[in-house]
């Protein structure tokens, strides 16, 4: 039942924009809970990769003292890597196109995340 609700918000989430060629919804230990991603893709290394990422991204926030973390962008020449945290448990991890238009994934995500973290 869960593992549908999140599906269904990563649904919703991939559908609003064409710019999103994937996402999917990780536990902070680096589990898959949810996932919309091409065929092929390994699944166990981006949810590896997503924690350790979410992980070093709020440590820095702190030691920088820069707050809450609320969000690690990474932009390579391919496209965009764009993890939020859901709650204290998740993170969404959505990739997105080289041109895409981040205002609108940014508030899509952050809409994403903050209906995964009242489900978990």
């Amino acid at each position: 039942m869960l593992a549908d609700m999140l599906k269904s918000v990563l649904n919703d989430l991939n559908g609003s924009s064409t710019d999103i060629e994937a996402s999917a919804i990780i536990s902070i230990d680096g589990l898959m809970m949810a996932s919309l991603m091409p065929q092929g893709f390994d699944e166990d290394r981006m949810g590896a990769m997503s924690a350790a990422m979410l992980s070093l991204g709020d440590r820095t926030a702190q030691e920088l003292a820069r707050g809450t973390l609320e969000q690690v962008l990474i932009k390579g020449s391919q496209g965009f890597v764009i993890l939020t945290g859901a709650g204290k448990e998740a993170v969404v991890t959505v990739l997105a196109k080289p041109n895409a238009k981040l205002g609108l994934i940014f508030l899509d995500v952050r809409r994403a995340s903050e209906s995964i973290a009242k489900m978990i």
